[in-house]
């Protein structure tokens, strides 16, 4: 209350001089300065206006940054009473009701389509029970009937009809009638053709806005609709009175302002929506295996066509509706379609799979049955619009600050008209003029009413929260270029607070370019590098394991060229496989896959059972070194014979594995064992009883700058966590290699797994390095540490890290490396899989938070003198000195083009010398409190002076002394504000040109405010109620303006509270000497 009190005083009596002096023709208010700067109760002010707006936005203005209620977004929309222009606002946020709308009809959709399915597979289980019902497609049908029919085909696959599909002699008579050879696949010089039979493999989408949409959406705001009528009427009174051209001027000037203000606002909104496109696009760039030409290749999904082979493994989405050709053990989530969380095994039994649906497990070969719009998957997408994302906390933290001022901006515009009308009506009732009425006064009570609708409109900050919309579309277009594709608008601006980064190892921190280093073969430890000649009964069971036990392939391309498709750790084996002389073709054709259970991070091992020439049942199994020696009771010991493995032999290999390990080294262990008689396909593969063949170490060097990026992630206050599969000794040996491993815990995931809940909690933070970690502990370790209120990244390339990447604060999902399950719940995408790129995106979140803190700062200074400037001016003279055309000018000035100006600076390296932002500081602080307050009030003891006693100063006379006088004002306040943007540019150091001339954007609207400014005064007077300034005005002009910035060194040299520099939100370190240079 003391504050305000103060404040109230310093108001009083600064009116009370300005009334006192005014005809004395001396300046008033630099007493005001005086008493400000010498009144210890400003600071007092600045910390209760900052506890004022902080307590008023943490009440309705706060949302969490991921996974919002409906009913939290619906709180703060309806806290936003002031609004000029809704639909704008609110462009770029959730719409809750079509939401809502879209859940409940896609939820009937999910729930018919449920329906049906169980319905079919019912049917289907009878059928296989001997019941035939329901099903008389097939009595008829011949593989004619589907050649060049595409509806045909769609509907047999949607309606699973398996009687169908066997009647025309299964997937061979699918693929004889789409013309296709199963082994061969699709000819590249079809692809045309079959696009044109039977559909691409596109869903329709809505048109994008065009430019005079957002032209037509800038025009809904009610104050320039306002003032467009005001403008209509001013322009027929003005011919009725003035008549033609000299009444038309003072109405078109608005209507021009008007224009350039809707103009400038409408190609800044298209321009933001192109980036969200192209954004969108990049989100929909899926990828998916084929065969084509006889060769394996990588397409996008939206070019597969009807007979396309599709190779499906762990974690694809399934890009079109298809028939399973063969493979293992797989298993299908079709939540996506139906809703039903159970997973559906596929097989030549069950043979049909649905585009959109996910694969959880096992792998396949699919041919393609039906596309795009013939899916079930199309059909659902075309339903579906775009009801927008949810809206980032900035954004609603911004939206109440928009608000607050918008409140404060009426009222003055409401006194503002008031004062103005009052005293207009008072002198008019003094000269007895009170019963008559002219034109003129209707004209001027019309300018009246103008000049508070145009208050309105500088101060209601529309600007404010569509700045971060702005600055997040502009980083993320950024950092699609540098390779980090943003899914979700939240999560840049989360990135910027991050304290943690829990990182894999594998294609993360390292090259992900793996080959075999060291082999221990044979009781014997070898070097990759050096020749040697191995037993050949040993040499023939490892190239068995190398070449049988993998999900990869070795294919030729079309110039004869041998290329390993598959995973960098199996791709590394098959290297030696052919490096040790095997054939991988002869190989797999001399023996018959029986069953196979793929790699899981679960598991950590995959199997493989085959059938040998002799017919002897031989299972092979490749993972994890513990798990894999823990599986085996046998070794082939140095003369290529298998030997019973001893407790000495056990530790023997242990060493080994720990041996490899300590060098860096990835370490797996291949085994086998012989299965007695016929193998049960119904049953599990052999857990025990295996013969360890060989212990692997994989070689895979850290990524060029990994180093760098974790020190620089130290500097920034985030700390850096590797959690990975491998060895414990393997992970202790890259964590140290790239600095992550210092004085921390480097513990295995059982061990995490195996303690309490609270210790657990008290052992989360020490963690440095998590081995041996399944998804189960990831998630684990992810929960404790939010739980402790650290802001977390997780990032993840597998199926089973979707739970934590759902759970983290940020989930990166690895773009070379991960699955669509991953990529599908993670809020950005890193394309190289490179660790460096989070780094990038740490940094422009912190970027976009101190760019929006600037252009806050720069904002509020103009909205308050712009406010106070013709308040008090309306009060003491009876008229504005900024006019309504010259007021939207101030306002395109301060708000789209201050936007681009200061919300799109690049980030700089100091961004990453500053701890993290916190989640509970105040977003506009008591550094910004002090710029904005300091610099408002000498511009507003600048205007003051030259508002009451400019003539006298100036020495200006004659009849055109008041208009001379109102446009030296108009041309200094715009000079003031340019020259506080730059200012602006860095809140707390005094070096404000450090990287601008590298902002280009920057320098263009600075460029541009100064040249129209020019133009304004110079040429357009007519309008803008401007006349031409001699160049000793506008050297003046732009040295008042200039004055502000001494005045900003000053202000950053007035110390704040200790406590608040060292732990300051926005990262900023207390001055030094040195720093202030």
């Amino acid at each position: 209350m003391h504050a305000w009190f103060s404040w109230c005083k310093i108001s009083t009596c600064s009116f009370s001089i300005c009334s006192k002096f005014q005809t004395a023709h001396t300046p008033p208010v630099p007493i005001i300065i005086i008493i400000i700067f010498t009144d210890r109760s400003s600071v007092t002010l600045k910390l209760a206006a900052t506890a004022m707006v902080e307590q008023y936005l943490s009440d309705d203005f706060i949302v969490p940054h991921k996974h919002p209620s409906n009913e939290t977004l619906r709180n703060w929309r309806k806290c936003v009473s002031l609004v000029r222009n809704r639909s704008r606002r609110f462009r770029h946020v959730a719409d809750l009701d079509k939401r809502s709308l879209h859940q409940d009809h896609l939820s009937k959709i999910k729930e018919n389509l449920r329906v049906g399915f169980l319905t079919v597979r019912a049917a289907m289980r009878f059928m296989d029970g001997g019941v035939h019902f329901g099903n008389n497609h097939s009595e008829d049908a011949k593989v004619s009937n589907f050649h060049k029919n595409p509806d045909k085909l769609a509907s047999m696959v949607q309606g699973y009809q398996v009687k169908t599909l066997r009647a025309i002699g299964g997937v061979n008579g699918v693929a004889e009638a789409v013309e296709v050879n199963l082994d061969e696949g699709v000819k590249s010089t079809d692809l045309t053709f079959r696009q044109e039979t039977y559909g691409v493999n596109k869903y329709t989408e809505k048109p994008s806005k065009s430019f005079f949409m957002f032209v037509w959406e800038a025009l809904h705001d009610l104050t320039l609709i306002i003032l467009i009528v005001c403008a209509v009427v001013s322009i027929g009174v003005g011919l009725a009175t003035e008549g033609f051209p000299d009444g038309l001027y003072d109405g078109l000037g608005i209507l021009l302002s008007i224009l350039l203000v809707v103009t400038v606002t409408a190609v800044s909104d298209y321009k933001q929506s192109l980036q969200f496109k192209d954004l969108d696009k990049e989100k929909k760039k899926i990828s998916c295996q084929v065969t084509r030409d006889g060769c394996r290749k990588k397409v996008s999904i939206y070019d597969l066509v009807v007979g396309d082979i599709v190779h499906l493994s762990i974690g694809d989405q399934v890009p079109a509706d298809g028939i399973f050709i063969s493979g293992y053990n797989l298993l299908i989530d079709e939540s996506s379609l139906t809703g039903e969380s159970e997973a559906v095994h596929i097989d030549g039994k069950k043979p049909f799979l649905l585009s959109g649906t996910k694969v959880q497990d096992g792998s396949a070969k699919m041919l393609v049955a039906a596309v795009g719009m013939r899916t079930e998957w199309g059909k659902l997408m075309e339903t579906l619009s775009d009801e927008g994302e949810n809206e980032t906390p900035l954004q609603v933290k911004l939206n109440g600050v928009a608000t607050i001022i918008g409140k404060i901006g009426l009222i003055f515009a409401v006194l503002t008209f008031l004062v103005l009308t009052v005293r207009f009506l008072v002198g008019k009732a003094i000269r007895n003029e009170f019963s008559s009425w002219t034109s003129t006064d209707a004209l001027s009570m019309l300018d009246y009413f103008a000049t508070a609708v145009t208050i309105i409109v500088v101060a209601v900050p529309e600007g404010l929260p569509l700045a971060v919309t702005l600055s997040l579309a502009f980083a993320m277009k950024k950092l699609m270029d540098d390779k980090a594709l943003v899914r979700h608008l939240s999560a840049c601006e989360t990135m910027g607070s991050s304290t943690c980064i829990c990182t894999d190892k594998t294609g993360t921190l390292t090259t992900n370019h793996m080959v075999v280093d060291k082999i221990w073969v044979s009781g014997k430890s070898k070097d990759v590098k050096e020749p040697s000649e191995l037993p050949e009964n040993v040499s023939t069971v490892l190239l068995q394991c190398i070449f049988e036990c993998t999900g990869s392939e070795v294919v030729k391309d079309t110039n004869g060229q041998t290329s390993i498709l598959g995973t960098p750790t199996e791709s590394a084996i098959l290297e030696y496989g052919l490096l040790l002389g095997g054939d991988f073709g002869s190989v797999r054709s001399e023996m018959k896959i029986l069953k196979m259970e793929p790699f899981n991070s679960k598991k950590k091992n995959m199997s493989v059972i085959i059938s040998l020439p002799n017919g002897q049942i031989r299972a092979f199994c490749k993972g994890a070194s513990e798990i894999v020696l823990g599986m085996c009771d046998k070794i082939i010991d140095d003369s290529g014979e298998p030997v019973p493995m001893s407790e000495e032999k056990a530790k023997l290999i242990t060493n080994v594995i720990n041996e490899f390990a300590d060098k860096a080294l990835r370490t797996l262990c291949l085994a086998y064992i012989d299965v007695e008689g016929e193998f049960d396909m119904q049953k599990d593969l052999p857990a025990l009883g295996y013969t360890l063949i060989a212990v692997v170490g994989i070689k895979d060097p850290l990524r060029p700058g990994v180093k760098k990026a974790v020190e620089t992630c130290l500097a920034a206050g985030i700390t850096v966590r590797m959690v990975t599969g491998d060895n414990i000794n393997t992970a202790r040996a890259i964590a140290r290699e790239c600095g992550i491993l210092t004085d921390g815990v480097a513990i295995e995931g059982p061990d995490f797994r195996s303690k309490s809940d609270v210790e657990k909690r008290d052992l989360a933070p020490k963690i440095q390095v998590m081995a041996r970690s399944s998804p189960t502990d990831k998630l684990e370790l992810v929960k404790n540490l939010r739980a402790l209120s650290e802001v977390v990244a997780v990032t993840g390339d597998g199926t089973n890290d979707a739970p934590a990447l759902h759970e983290s604060d940020i989930g990166f999902a690895m773009g070379i490396a991960g699955t669509e399950v991953a990529k599908e719940q993670a809020d950005v995408i890193v394309m190289d899989d490179d660790f460096a790129t989070i780094v990038k995106v740490a940094k422009w979140g912190r970027a976009v938070y101190i760019n929006i803190q600037k252009f806050v700062q720069f904002q509020l200074t103009v909205n308050i003198v712009a406010l106070m400037i013709n308040f008090v001016s309306a009060c003491i003279t009876g008229s504005a000195p900024l006019t309504a055309v010259q007021l939207l000018w101030v306002n395109l000035i301060m708000d789209t083009l201050g936007a681009l100006a200061l919300a799109t600076e690049p980030p700089n390296d100091g961004l990453m010398n500053r701890q993290p932002v916190k989640r509970t500081e105040s977003f506009i602080t008591k550094t910004m409190w002090r710029n904005i307050i300091g610099q408002s009030v000498y511009q507003m003891a600048v205007l003051f002076v030259l508002t009451f006693a400019g003539k006298h100063i100036l020495n200006l006379q004659g009849d055109n002394a008041t208009v001379i006088l109102n446009t030296f004002i108009f041309n200094t306040f715009v000079f003031c504000q340019v020259f506080n943007e730059i200012n602006s540019r860095d809140i707390d150091k005094i070096n404000i040109f450090r990287g601008m001339f590298s902002s280009w954007i920057f320098i263009a609207v600075m460029f541009s405010t100064v040249v129209f400014q020019i133009i304004i005064v110079e040429f357009l007077g007519t309008f803008a109620s401007t006349v031409p300034l001699d160049w000793e005005m506008w050297l003046l002009s732009i040295g008042i303006g200039f004055v502000s910035m001494p005045i900003a060194v000053v202000l950053k040299c007035i110390p704040v509270e200790t406590s608040m520099v060292k732990k300051h939100h926005d990262g900023y370190d207390a001055l030094s000497g040195d720093e202030r240079v």
